[in-house]
């Protein structure tokens, strides 16, 4: 038996968080075993969402815990999840990412979803999505399509923040 593994989560400025990944052709055991490194390294973290290219692999996979209660889990795993129908309206959330730390704001996006999606069966999924699923869904897909939080509000306050993380990055390397 394979024991999970922690990963470590790359943050910004790394430019592999602007890759687009790829879909996954089929499920097989090296997925499993990428996808219990990702429950992993995100349940550590500690984190909600969790998108392979944040680990360094640029496939579409997405792993998600929303459960509220302490000591509960509810793991899901999205493999090449799809947006296909999104509402007019929206809702704000105050957003975080593990790829950039201690940093939140508040993002307006659809309130509502739907998302297509495989699970770890490769069986076919469609779903929709209001509340805190439609956001971190949506933040999620982002992370798939090179897309961070952050290109979702001003650009004065992106690139504090971008410049912030440059520069902590560089004193690191020194």
């Amino acid at each position: 038996m394979r024991l999970m593994a922690l990963r470590k989560i790359i943050t910004l400025p790394s430019r592999k968080l602007r890759a687009k990944s790829e879909p996954v052709g089929k499920v097989t055991a090296d997925l499993r075993a990428l996808v219990d490194d990702m429950f992993e390294t995100m349940y550590d973290a500690p984190g909600i969402g969790l998108a392979a290219i944040q680990i360094g692999v640029p496939k579409r996979i997405v792993t998600m815990d929303l459960s509220k209660k302490e000591g509960e889990t509810d793991p899901r795993v999205f493999i090449n999840p799809e947006i296909v129908w999104s509402s007019d309206d929206t809702s704000t959330y105050e957003e975080g990412c593990l790829s950039i730390p201690e940093v939140h704001e508040d993002v307006e996006r659809p309130a509502r979803v739907k998302v297509k999606f495989l699970d770890l069966d490769g069986e076919r999924h469609e779903e929709e999505a209001e509340g805190l699923y439609a956001t971190c869904i949506q933040h999620e897909i982002d992370h798939l399509n090179g897309v961070l939080f952050i290109d979702h509000i001003s650009k004065l306050k992106r690139d504090r923040i971008i410049k912030k993380f440059a520069k902590a990055a560089k004193r690191a390397a020194e």
